[in-house]
């Protein structure tokens, strides 16, 4: 059932793994149990004063951003652009953060998230990102511009599975928009079917109220469906398979997830995160302690399972631990009840309309903590 809960569980979730994870981003794991104790990472590590969090978190905001500006202008204009140009243009926006100090001197501004100074800062973003946006961000499913499948396209695309959730709304569209939101800069197939597994996962998950494995058996089905002529097809199946048998299994943490890859590519990220939301299913803490403590890329496979666990469990199941000095908290507690109030826009009040207005349409707002 669609709550407010479930979406602030999702991304606040997806961003504590994230922070957690970044830390050991690129540590081994005998480098990470001898800094941090034999279990690993369990707890955030302060850097002037906050849980920093990497791109992941940075491109899943303007994700977001973008899927409510389409609809801003839709409901203003009644003409709507598609929302992957929307979504393109946050892109650019992002990039404008990774390049540029603070405050941008451009009067055209397309997000109120470049109002957040918090934003304008390099975490290790992806080289495929990176240059894909550069050069404008221009891929799709029809029309790859790279043969890359990397997870940059999966970590950013779970507001597309949050904010497609409600009944009036296609399950089948989702998915493919959350596939060509990553295709924008991973052309390779196991680049985009994953972010669209993901995107439906958590689609399930607040539209059905399913448990985890019910709605990874149903995202593995979806896909087979709609990507039936992928080359990759069959291996991305079995890999995801083999996540949900591992998590069924006794074999230890560790152990399943060498067997499930690194989490560098999008198909490993989104096994090992179905790996860990699994077995943990109802222990946000152990699932990200699990998803972080590895070789591979922790922050990614961090923020996936916080995103998929954060929507099954909630906020008030996130332990305060991860809520408490999270940098941007506050930012995707906003963001994160703008997508659940959108498609409620016709029942907003006047003050409530040009506040909406001058985020997603102007994008004037001059961001102010909220009382959560």
């Amino acid at each position: 059932m669609r709550n407010i809960d479930k979406f602030r569980g999702c991304l606040i979730a997806g961003a504590a793994g994230d922070a957690l994870g970044y830390v050991v981003e690129f540590l081994r794991e005998e480098q990470i149990f001898k800094k941090f104790g034999s279990s690993g990472i369990d707890e955030f590590r302060l850097r002037n004063g906050v849980a920093e969090v990497s791109d992941d978190t940075q491109m899943t905001l303007f994700t977001a951003n973008g899927l409510l500006c389409g609809t801003a202008e839709m409901i203003k204009n009644r003409s709507m652009d598609s929302y992957i140009n929307y979504i393109r243009t946050m892109y650019k926006c992002w990039l404008k953060t990774q390049t540029c100090p603070f405050p941008l001197n451009d009067k055209a501004l397309y997000s109120w998230l470049m109002n957040v100074p918090e934003l304008f800062s390099r975490r290790a973003p992806g080289l495929t990102c990176l240059s894909a946006v550069e050069y404008g961000c221009n891929g799709s499913i029809a029309a790859p511009i790279n043969n890359s499948k990397g997870c940059g396209g999966i970590m950013r695309t779970a507001p597309v599975g949050l904010y497609f959730s409600s009944g009036n709304y296609d399950q089948d569209f989702a998915d493919i928009l959350g596939a060509e939101a990553a295709a924008l800069t991973h052309g390779h197939e196991l680049g985009y079917i994953p972010a669209a597994a993901l995107v439906h996962i958590i689609g399930s998950i607040i539209r059905n109220d399913s448990n985890v494995t019910d709605a990874v058996n149903d995202a593995v089905s979806a896909m087979q469906r709609l990507f039936r002529s992928a080359k990759a097809i069959g291996f991305f199946t079995e890999l995801i398979n083999k996540a949900l048998s591992l998590a069924n299994s006794d074999t230890d943490d560790l152990s399943a997830i060498h067997q499930l890859g690194e989490g560098w590519v999008a198909e490993e990220t989104l096994a090992i995160a179905v790996f860990c939301a699994v077995r943990y299913e109802n222990d946000i803490e152990s699932a990200l302690r699990a998803a972080v403590n590895h070789n591979g890329d922790s922050d990614s496979t961090g923020a996936v399972t916080g995103n998929i666990l954060g929507a099954s469990l909630g906020y008030d199941a996130i332990p305060q631990k991860f809520k408490d000095n999270l940098e941007l908290h506050d930012v995707i507690l906003e963001i994160a009840d703008d997508l659940f109030k959108a498609p409620d826009f016709s029942t907003f009040s006047e003050t409530q309309k040009n506040l909406w207005d001058s985020k997603y349409i102007f994008a004037a707002y001059p961001y102010k903590s909220p009382q959560v």
